[in-house]
């Protein structure tokens, strides 16, 4: 039997509620990352969605105040990691601010139209972006894939109540 939800007490629109019930949304995590200025710059993101076979188009969200925003703002191509269950830390240095993103414990390189490429995630993508659309405090980011790599080893990173955590079997 399903439970009935109490109508009785809800609550009204606010950034606690939005992230309450996201809490409760389990996410894939990737890192998205751009050549800016002043080195490659990058970010944790779990709003990363599928958004058209044809042309291949995928979307995500970033922070107008976030450190990497000034080079997602103008740069013409990114990169799209899918990280691995094994790759916990690398979300966290990539989530936190301040953090040295591509010091000495990141393997990176390189790649494709200057982007730079996690090394041993479970795929990449370099992109194209084709829009920045306005979002609240945030942009949503819209970009055509235009090479890539689907084919690394392991399970998925997810999100889910404040953590990082793999799949359970």
């Amino acid at each position: 039997m399903t439970a009935i939800p109490d109508l009785t007490a809800p609550q009204l629109a606010s950034p606690e509620l939005l992230r309450s019930a996201f809490r409760r949304h389990a996410a894939g995590v990737a890192v998205i990352t751009a050549r800016g200025a002043a080195g490659p710059v990058g970010f944790t993101a779990t709003s990363l969605t599928s958004v058209s076979a044809e042309p291949p188009l995928l979307s995500f969200g970033v922070s107008t105040g976030g450190s990497s925003w000034p080079a997602i703002s103008r740069t013409e191509h990114l990169g799209v990691h899918v990280l691995g269950e094994h790759q916990q830390e690398l979300a966290a240095t990539f989530a936190r601010s301040g953090a040295d993103r591509f010091g000495p414990s990141t393997a990176w390189r390189d790649g494709p139209e200057g982007v730079p490429v996690l090394d041993d995630v479970l795929a990449w993508l370099v992109c194209r972006v084709v829009a920045r659309v306005p979002a609240g405090d945030h942009r949503i980011v819209v970009a055509e894939v235009v090479l890539g790599d689907p084919t690394g080893p392991g399970r998925p990173l997810l999100y889910h109540q404040g953590r990082f955590s793999g799949l359970r079997d």
